[in-house]
Order: C-alpha cells, then structure tokens, then sequence
C-alpha cells in the first residue's frame, strides 16, 4: 500500500461533481477520485480543520470508534470495479479486534482526514487508474471549462441556499479564470 495525501479538491465539469486529487507522498503519481458535493465539502471541512456546532456524519463515525475505545489505523483504496473505487476502514481495538470495514472511498477519506489515520493506496490501484503529473496536466486541458457567467450562476445559487464552502471555492474558481483573461 502507498500512502497518499489530499493535494486538493476541485470541481469536475463533465460530471457536475468533485475531484479529490491523492497525490503520491514520496513519489509523483496522482489518483482524482470523485465525490459528490457533500462529501467533497465535508472533506474540505476535514483539510481545513473547521468545528461545526454539532457532529457531522463524518465526525459522528469517528466518535463511535473512539467510544468503542478503538482506533482507526488506515483508510485503503483498494480497487475499481466497473468505474466504481473501492475502500475500507481498518480499525483495531482491545475489544473489536483488527476489523476492516467497507466504505466509499469519500467517506473513508472524510474519516481518515477527521482521525488523523494514513490514506492508502494498492499498487494495483495505482497501476490501473493512477496519472502521472504529465497525465494530469493534458487531462485538466482537455476538459471543458465553465464559463464566469455559468459559474457566477452557480456562486448565487449556492450563496442562496447558504453553502458557503462551495460558494467561496466557485468563487475561487471565477477568480482563477479572470486572472487568465
């Protein structure tokens, strides 16, 4: 297994989801997983160390484990099966034993990121659906880009239905395109 970081979370046009970027920690190869919005804000919640007032799913699962006095000692991105990754959460415990759990690989990101816990990645994996730094970069020239005017329309509807974390990265992403105007 090959531990990867969250390198970052970008919005992907062609699925109207979002990409987490897992970049290789000693080496070059990277892993675009898609999530959907909720997963992708709680996981840039996680990156950002933000408290929320109550738990969140995401912070709820991690409470449960460390009430069962257990801890959480890897998230694995196993596989891709017909287009669909593949986690688990190992978890260890005096009581529970060694378990390894079945996840999506968002939740077990969102987890993991909450826990502290190393993001894994199978070698396997990485053959099969890894990109390298040159890969990447063709592959983010190629897609289609939203315009401002597309995006501003998504910065007011996000704004109105008060998601801020997404409002303040569509933000980001209009900034971005101004700035190559």
């Amino acid at each position: 297994m090959i531990p990867v970081k969250v390198q970052k979370i970008s919005f992907h046009p062609p699925s109207r989801s979002y990409a987490v970027i897992l970049s290789e920690i000693n080496g070059k190869r990277k892993l675009p997983v898609i999530v959907g919005s909720f997963e992708a804000q709680s996981i840039a919640l996680a990156l950002e160390a933000m408290d929320t007032p109550r738990p969140l799913t995401h912070d709820l699962i991690g409470l449960l484990i460390n009430e069962i006095d257990a801890s959480l000692v890897a998230v694995k991105i196993t596989s891709l099966e017909d287009g669909v990754f593949y986690a688990s959460l190992d978890i260890n415990g005096e009581v529970t034993g060694k378990r390894s759990v079945d996840s999506r690989p968002s939740d077990a990101i969102a987890v993991g990121l909450r826990m502290k816990a190393p993001i894994m990645i199978s070698e396997e994996l990485f053959e099969k659906a890894g990109l390298t730094e040159s890969d990447f970069e063709t592959t983010k020239s190629s897609e289609k880009v939203l315009s401002v005017t597309e995006l501003e329309d998504r910065l007011q509807i996000a704004v109105d239905n008060e998601k801020y974390e997404v409002a303040a990265k569509i933000r980001d992403q209009i900034n971005e395109l101004k700035v190559k105007e």
